[in-house]
């Protein structure tokens, strides 16, 4: 029983950690643009290589 002083501070802190990553992904406009990823990926052009002029 003596170990749960320890886990539930590290786990709040480590779910603490995990909920502020996923806000700051969120401001930081990370789940911006979900249907030009989906339209991308049924193009036929590909990224593979610079476009030259």
């Amino acid at each position: 029983m003596d170990v749960l002083v320890y886990l539930i501070p590290i786990s709040l802190i480590l779910g603490g950690l995990g909920l502020g990553a996923f806000v700051w992904t969120l401001k930081s406009r990370q789940y911006e643009d979900p249907e030009g990823d989906s339209r991308r990926i049924l193009s036929d052009e590909y990224d593979d290589h610079p476009k030259t002029d």
